[in-house]
């Protein structure tokens, strides 16, 4: 038999997912079902939000099939297409029509079923799950024009989901990596054009030659380009090259022009899913600052989701070096500025819990009366000794007069994973 007659599995794969985004068939069965779950929905804490998701959506139903199906029981007094339209994160079909979501996590330039439209950009460790965010974000009642706010806005993945359900999202982070992976992956959409016109320039001027001596990049994006965004936009592009130099040596010209392809086919797919669902986007604000000190008004915003920081666990500062030290900040000098870095032995878990009260506290004065606070955590190991972080975020929360109304727990999987299980605690703030 002939070489091109034998292919592999990622060959197959591969062909698959460029007719086909693969994680996702369907069966036609299915589609005439009242509910269908999505096929990438495998773990108990995944059924979990879903359940919590279509009662917050006011979707009475009974559980068919294996976990799979859902029966709807008050057709005729919920409102169908305005669900299908808009909210849904779990399921891919309701009463035979697909969900906007099952659209949008087809536009998906990688392999992985997470990393749709622009949320794949940047090897951030230890990222949102956007499916759980966009679930979380119904469960708490938010809606078009409601604010949400993040006080470790990390890689943006709160911020795009809530962008697309048309939430306004304000977030703040110690780290200028975090805020240019949240901005890039949020404002692109908005500049495509003038990022296309100067990407040829861009790549001729990134290898020295005798018609373009410019040896530093970021003074050369400063020359090309007076918008703010364009500019974000090729910083993250060389960041990405930078990363997969020093994580995988990889060539660094090839990587970039690969990764700069794939920014703007990303940025290209969610403009055109943008157009397609006739979505109304939520306003995004991502700055630098500090989770202790926020500088927003009490009783402010409708709704907060974040993770508080593993630094105790995963050193953020040292992961992200060879990215920090390219954009030109002395890391040694940040590190006094991140929560859990600070400090050694016990007196770095003392400081860990005194930031974090600090954090929690203003969480409560800038929140909404009746209004919730959603927090991703689980407990670290250091030094051999594991850290009650989840038992320590509770009794606080509560003392300052949160109550909490749901603990989820959350299993991860992976041989590589510093966390073995997460909690999701959602919070209520009470009068």
């Amino acid at each position: 038999m002939e070489r091109e007659n034998l292919k592999t599995k990622g060959e197959t794969m591969l062909e698959r997912t460029e007719s086909q985004f693969w994680a996702y068939d369907i069966d036609v069965e299915d589609a005439n079902k009242d509910l269908i779950l999505l096929d990438n929905v495998q773990f108990i804490y995944e059924l979990s939000l879903a359940e919590l998701e279509s009662k917050a959506l006011g979707i009475e139903y009974e559980v068919t099939n294996g976990l799979r199906r859902f029966k709807i029981l008050n057709k005729k007094s919920v409102k169908l297409e305005e669900i299908i339209k808009r909210r849904t994160s779990y399921f891919k079909t309701l009463n035979g029509k697909y969900t906007d979501y099952y659209y949008i996590i087809q536009k998906n330039q990688t392999r992985s079923v997470n990393q749709y439209l622009t949320h794949w950009i940047y090897p951030y460790k230890g990222k949102f799950h956007p499916q759980m965010i966009r679930a979380l974000l119904n469960i708490i009642g938010l809606k078009e024009g409601d604010t949400i706010f993040e006080p470790f806005s990390g890689s943006g993945t709160t911020a795009l989901e809530s962008q697309l359900l048309g939430i306004n999202f304000i977030g703040i982070d110690i780290s200028p990596l975090c805020v240019l992976q949240g901005k890039v992956k949020t404002e692109s959409i908005y500049v495509l054009d003038e990022i296309l016109e100067m990407k040829n320039e861009v790549v001729f001027k990134l290898t020295p030659n005798l018609f373009s001596p410019e040896t530093n990049y970021y003074k050369m994006i400063e020359n090309l380009t007076s918008d703010k965004k364009v500019k974000t936009f090729y910083k993250m592009a060389r960041l990405l090259a930078v990363s997969d130099k020093s994580r995988r040596n990889r060539n660094f010209r090839t990587s970039f022009i690969k990764n700069l392809n794939l920014m703007i086919a990303s940025v290209n797919d969610f403009i055109e899913i943008k157009e397609r669902l006739n979505l109304k986007l939520g306003d995004v604000k991502i700055e630098i600052g500090d989770s202790r000190n926020v500088k927003l008004s009490d009783n402010s915003v409708d709704g907060i989701i974040t993770s508080p920081p593993y630094s105790i666990a995963l050193d953020y500062v040292q992961n992200d070096i060879h990215s920090l030290k390219d954009l030109g900040y002395e890391v040694s000098k940040m590190r006094d500025d991140f929560i859990g870095v600070r400090g050694k032995g016990k007196s770095r878990v003392e400081l860990y819990n005194t930031d974090m009260k600090k954090s929690y506290s203003e969480m409560y004065r800038i929140l909404k009366p009746n209004k919730y606070a959603v927090i991703v955590i689980g407990n670290a190991t250091y030094q051999g000794q594991e850290v009650k972080t989840v038992e320590f975020t509770i009794e606080y929360m509560e003392s300052i007069g949160f109550k909490l109304v749901r603990n989820i727990n959350k299993i991860i999987f992976g041989l590589y994973n510093v966390m073995k299980k997460e909690n999701i605690l959602i919070f209520k703030k009470e009068k």
